[in-house]
C-alpha cells in the first residue's frame, strides 16, 4: 500500500438512504455521497425492493463521490460495506435477483413466526442465536416462503442481506458476516451455522442456500474488474464485508470503547438500544425476545432490543399538524415543525400522558415480539393540547427505550445517542431521564458507514487490533456528558410504571382489533 492509498471508503445502504463515505486512515470523514432508496409496498404487509435499482444506486452514490473528492481513485485503499439487516435476498443462476427482495419491513411471515414461536424446539433455537423470532428475520421469511411460495427458494442458490447482495456486486463473492449468520441461524458464541437453529425452523432442506461466512475485518476481497469499471475504482481494490448496519453504526458512535456499563441508543427511524458484553455474560430473558449481534471484537457481542419505529412516532404527529395547517393556509415544511419541537416540549407537563410507540403497521419487535400492536395515548382529557400529545410521543420513545434496557438487565452507566434525534436537546433530556443515566452523543456523522470502514482498516493493516481502531475514530468524537434532570427522572419512574401496565393490558385489545381489521377486509 503506497502513501497515496489514504481513503476508505465506507458504503452504508440503509432503508431510506444508500450513502458512500469517504474517510482517511485517521477516521476523519472527507465527503460523502447519497442516492434516496426506494421500496415497495403491496398486499398482506409485502415490503419490497428492488435488487438491481439497490446495486445501480450503490453505483450512482460511489460516482457522486468522485465528484466530491480528486483523485479519488488513485487514493482509495478499501472499501467496506454495510447496509440495513434482515430481510431476504434470493439470488439465482448467473448471480441474478430472484424476484424482489422482502425487506426487514415485510410482515406477511407473521402467521409463519407465530407457528414456530410456539413449537417445542423454539427455546433451543433462541438459547442459540439470543434472537426472538420475529418477521423481520431472514429465517422466518425463508421458512414462510417454502411453505406458501417455494418456487422462490426453488429458483435460489443462495439466500443473501442487502449488504451481501453489494458485496457479491463489488467482489463476485457470495457470503455473509458472523452477525447475521448468527443471529438468524447460528450460534453467537461459535459465530457459525447450528443445526439445531436451522432445524427448528423446518429449513434442513434449504441449507443450501446459506452463504460462506465472511469476517470483514480480518479478510478482504478484491474488487472485481466489472464493478471496477461501474464505479470507477481500480480492479484489484480491497473490499471489506461489515457486519449489520446496527452494529456498525453502534461501533462507530461508542457502544464499545472499553468503559464498562455504557450502552449506545441509535434513535432514528427505528430505535436501537445495545450493550456490549463478552459471549458469556449475555443474560437471556424469559421471553425470548430481542437479538445478540456479535461485534468484530474477539468474543464481545451487542446484546440488543430494537423498536420497531421511533422517530417514524414524531414524523406521524408532525404530519399531521402539517396537514391540518395546509387545510387553512400553506402548511409549514417538516423541517421548519422540527425546530419547533423543543419549544412545544418547554410549554407542556412532563409525565401527563402515556403514549405507546408502536405506529409501524409490522408491530413491535422489541422488548416484546408482537405483529398487532399499535399506538396509542392512554389519559388523555380535554384541557390537552397539541404540545402534550408531541410531549407525550416524545415520552413515548423514552419509555420504549427503558423497556428495552430492562429487558437486558440493568441501566446502563452511561449512553451513547446517535440518529437524527440525538440533536433534539429535549430527546436528549427525556431519555437521560427515563433511563436516570448521563447521554453523550457522538460527533460522528456517518457511523454506520464509519463502522464498516474501520473494518476495512483493520483488514488492511493500518490498525494491528479494533480496539486501537476505536481509540482514535471513535472516543474522540463522543461529546460531554449531559446528566439526568433529578426531578425528570422521578417523574418518568412513575410514568414507566403506568406504561408498562398499559401496554400488558392492551395486548388482547390489539389481537382483537386485528381480527376486527382482518374480518372488515
Amino acid at each position: 500500500m503506497t502513501a497515496r492509498h489514504d481513503i476508505i471508503v465506507g458504503i452504508d445502504a440503509g432503508t431510506s438512504v444508500l450513502k458512500a463515505v469517504a474517510f482517511d486512515l485517521s477516521g476523519r470523514q472527507l465527503a460523502s455521497a447519497s442516492v434516496r432508496n426506494s421500496y415497495a409496498t403491496g398486499p398482506g404487509g409485502a415490503v419490497t425492493q428492488s435488487m438491481p435499482r439497490t446495486w445501480t444506486d450503490c453505483v450512482a452514490a460511489l460516482r457522486g463521490l468522485h465528484d466530491r473528492i480528486d483523485g479519488l481513485a488513485a487514493r482509495v485503499a478499501a472499501l467496506a460495506v454495510t447496509g440495513q439487516g434482515d430481510g431476504t435476498w434470493l439470488v439465482g443462476a448467473g448471480d441474478a435477483a430472484v424476484g424482489d427482495a422482502w425487506l426487514w419491513l415485510d410482515s406477511r411471515a407473521a402467521p409463519t413466526v407465530r407457528r414456530l414461536a410456539a413449537a417445542a424446539t423454539d427455546r433451543a433455537r433462541f438459547e442459540a442465536t439470543g434472537t426472538g423470532l420475529n418477521t423481520c428475520q431472514q429465517g422466518a421469511q425463508i421458512a414462510h416462503m417454502d411453505r406458501h411460495c417455494p418456487d422462490l427458494l426453488d429458483a435460489a442458490e443462495v439466500a443473501l442481506h442487502c449488504k451481501d447482495w453489494l458485496f457479491l456486486n463489488l467482489t463476485g463473492v457470495r457470503a455473509t458476516d458472523p452477525s447475521e449468520a448468527s443471529f438468524t441461524f447460528g450460534d453467537f458464541r461459535s459465530r457459525a451455522y447450528s443445526d439445531v437453529v436451522i432445524g427448528a425452523l423446518g429449513l434442513r432442506h434449504r441449507r443450501g442456500l446459506l452463504p460462506e461466512i465472511v469476517d470483514g475485518s480480518q479478510i478482504t476481497h478484491p474488487l472485481t474488474a466489472a464493478a471496477a469499471a461501474e464505479i470507477g475504482l481500480p480492479a484489484g481494490t480491497p473490499v471489506a464485508l461489515g457486519y449489520v448496519d446496527m452494529v456498525m453504526t453502534a461501533l462507530g458512535a461508542g457502544v464499545h470503547t472499553g468503559d464498562a456499563g455504557a450502552a449506545c441508543s441509535t434513535v432514528g427511524s427505528t430505535g436501537v438500544h445495545m450493550r456490549a458484553v463478552t459471549a458469556d455474560a449475555v443474560r437471556l430473558n424469559a421471553e425470548g425476545t430481542g437479538y445478540v449481534i456479535c461485534l468484530p471484537v474477539p468474543d464481545l457481542v451487542t446484546q440488543v432490543q430494537t423498536n420497531m419505529a421511533a422517530t417514524l412516532n414524531v414524523d406521524w404527529i408532525l404530519s399531521l399538524a402539517e396537514d391540518l395547517i395546509a387545510e387553512t393556509g400553506t402548511p409549514p415544511g417538516h423541517a421548519d415543525l422540527m425546530a419547533r419541537i423543543d419549544g412545544w416540549m418547554q410549554r407542556s407537563r412532563p409525565g401527563s400522558l402515556i403514549y405507546h410507540p408502536y405506529i409501524s403497521e409490522a408491530g413491535e419487535r422489541g422488548p416484546f415480539v408482537d405483529a398487532d400492536a399499535r399506538a396509542g395515548f392512554v389519559g388523555l382529557n380535554a384541557a390537552h393540547r397539541f404540545p402534550d400529545l408531541l410531549r407525550a410521543v416524545v415520552e413515548g420513545l423514552g419509555m420504549a427505550a427503558r423497556d428495552c434496557y430492562a429487558a437486558m438487565g440493568e441501566m446502563p452507566r452511561e449512553l451513547r445517542l446517535t440518529g437524527g434525534a440525538a440533536r433534539s436537546a429535549a430527546l436528549r433530556g427525556v431519555l437521560a431521564a427515563a433511563l436516570d443515566t448521563p447521554v453523550r452523543v457522538s460527533a460522528r456523522e456517518e457511523a454506520g458507514a464509519a463502522g464498516c470502514a474501520m473494518m476495512a482498516a483493520v483488514a488492511i493493516g493500518a490498525y494491528g487490533t479494533m480496539d486501537a481502531c476505536i481509540a482514535e475514530w471513535t472516543t474522540p468524537l463522543l461529546g460531554a456528558a449531559e446528566p439526568p434532570d433529578p426531578a425528570l427522572v422521578q417523574v418518568y419512574d412513575r410514568l414507566f410504571t403506568c406504561y408498562r401496565e398499559a401496554r400488558v393490558a392492551l395486548e388482547p385489545v390489539w389481537a382483537s382489533l386485528a381480527a376486527s381489521r382482518a374480518h372488515g377486509a
